[in-house]
């Protein structure tokens, strides 16, 4: 059963007077003048539209996402372990050991040692403030870093001539934090666009000015499904962002905005992009100039739209032989994504990928191109990776190569940022100090290996960079691995659907796994007949 809060939100920082609400419309069941708190009701009668999106107060410093239960995640599939010998390794226990499990993929023809990478960040403030602690983690994570929509679009000393955008500090800057700890072999920095982004030039500008390999366009995702959005303080930016030809609302050059701004009544801007209108031949073509222009690969980023646009997508993509499609599933979200899409919009994760499988499977059949698959909404961790990869495999390989995450690494990386702060100010929390220690040196587990894997070099690294390593290689790859092993599977390649099972009668029925009394009926009988 699926629950939702609906005039009570963390979100929106909203709450009601009592805990009892009625389940129809979430309001207290008696509503009363004389009550000080502020409701998803009360709130937007003094604020309005500003309640449709993440508290403006933590803007830049925050990620949102929805809090709805869905009624199908990832939990209500079950890992099937196995006791009975090896596959991919030799059946030896001195070797069968799960440091040996090999959890290396490719995505799109890019290596990644660990089947996980960062979805577009982008113009969003969280990403920019936080973007040497992601861009240098994916780095020697040895994964990928997608730069997002709108970077340029938003950069102050971008330079800009006949529409066409010539230089631009800002995304120099990421491309170039990315390369600096880059191996060359693992992972690689992808620019997306859209729109706006298409319209200024900046995938020629990338390709041709910063050596970017990797360019992917995007058709939405699955936080929202219009365009991007941010938020802006600043008058000047405000000003400067609609004559670049952004929808800026409410208009910063109509006088009684400005004088409104000034008195502190409207504290913010929105900056939204317009969204694309995809058809079958412009696409292709695009595709076609694309690589023409000079990128190796192209990427296609999409949301979690209705299924026949998943099947849609699949045919354009094919068609175009794109070499990855990332697949985001509701109930995600960064930065600025409206709280009303996040929770109702969409189809979450968990059904998208099922519904991207059958549409796979039909391609096949017809001896058509298959990109790479990657999956994105809501994953945190091992377990959701290991049950995503091993869906999609009938038995010929997984399609769905990763999985893309956005809102974790962010938290590892803020996390560890905020905690080295709080260490040099002596503001650690006691608990924390004693149990790890009161420095960065002491409380990351991964520094010595880090320190002999860069030598000097190891200082320079960012403290955010540090943590989400931490978090990638050290809590997901060795998951990963441990899970594996338990399912006897050495190599990424090898997980499948027989690997999983489905908890609930919906999970049955959305993704074709059986039940666990289903398949200990055909198992038990098949074993003892003989």
């Amino acid at each position: 059963m699926t629950k939702s809060w609906l005039n009570a939100k963390s979100t929106t920082n909203t709450r009601t007077r009592v805990s009892d609400v009625s389940p129809l419309s979430g309001m207290c069941p008696i509503c009363i003048k004389e009550c000080p708190v502020l409701c998803e009701i009360s709130k937007s009668a003094f604020r309005g539209r500003e309640v449709l999106y993440p508290d403006p107060e933590y803007f830049g410093d925050s990620t949102a996402a929805a809090n709805k239960d869905f009624g199908l995640d990832w939990s209500h599939l079950q890992i099937m372990v196995e006791v009975r010998g090896a596959k991919g390794i030799e059946a030896d226990p001195d070797v069968a050991i799960f440091p040996n499990v090999q959890i290396e993929t490719s995505v799109g023809g890019v290596p990644l040692k660990v089947p996980v990478f960062i979805a577009a960040l982008g113009s969003t403030y969280v990403a920019k403030k936080n973007w040497d602690g992601l861009a240098v983690g994916a780095a020697i994570s040895g994964t990928i870093q997608v730069i997002g929509e709108n970077v340029c679009g938003m950069d102050p000393e971008a330079q800009i001539t006949n529409g066409k955008v010539t230089y631009s500090k800002d995304l120099e800057y990421r491309v170039k934090t990315f390369k600096e700890w880059w191996d060359g072999k693992y992972g690689e920095i992808v620019v997306q666009t859209n729109v706006e982004d298409q319209r200024l030039g900046v995938d020629v500008y990338a390709i041709s000015k910063l050596e970017v390999n990797v360019i992917e366009r995007k058709w939405g995702q699955g936080a929202k499904a219009i365009g991007g959005e941010v938020r802006i303080s600043d008058l000047n930016k405000a000003i400067m962002l609609k004559k670049r030809g952004y929808v800026v609302i409410p208009d910063p050059e109509d006088p009684v905005v400005q004088e409104a701004f000034k008195e502190g009544i409207i504290r913010t801007f929105e900056r939204h992009s317009r969204v694309g209108m995809p058809n079958l031949k412009d696409f292709v073509e695009d595709i076609a100039w694309l690589r023409e222009q000079g990128a190796k690969k192209v990427f296609l980023k999409t949301g979690a739209y209705r299924p026949e646009v998943v099947a849609w997508t699949l045919k354009v993509a094919s068609e175009a032989k794109i070499d990855l499609v990332t697949f985001d599933g509701a109930g995600g979200g960064t930065g600025m994504s409206p709280v009303p899409m996040m929770d109702e919009c969409a189809t979450p994760t968990v059904y998208l990928e099922a519904q991207v499988l059958k549409c796979l499977e039909i391609l096949k059949k017809k001896g058509k191109h298959i990109p790479d698959i990657a999956m994105a909404g809501g994953f945190i961790n091992e377990t959701q990776i290991f049950k995503a990869i091993a869906m999609s495999n009938f038995g010929d390989g997984p399609y769905v190569k990763a999985v893309a995450m956005a809102r974790a690494p962010i938290t590892a990386v803020m996390k560890a940022s905020y905690f080295a702060e709080l260490a040099e100010k002596g503001k650690l929390p006691k608990t924390f100090a004693s149990l790890y220690g009161d420095n960065p040196e002491k409380f990351f587990v991964t520094v010595p290996e880090l320190k002999k894997r860069f030598g000097e070099d190891y200082k320079k690294l960012p403290v955010g960079a540090i943590g989400l390593y931490t978090y990638f290689v050290d809590r997901i790859g060795v998951g990963l691995q441990q899970l594996m092993a338990g399912v006897r599977k050495w190599k990424l390649e090898l997980l499948d659907r027989k690997d999983l099972a489905s908890l609930t009668e919906r999970a049955r029925r959305v993704t074709g796994i059986p039940t666990i009394d289903e398949l200990a009926e055909e198992e038990i009988e098949r074993i003892l007949a003989d």
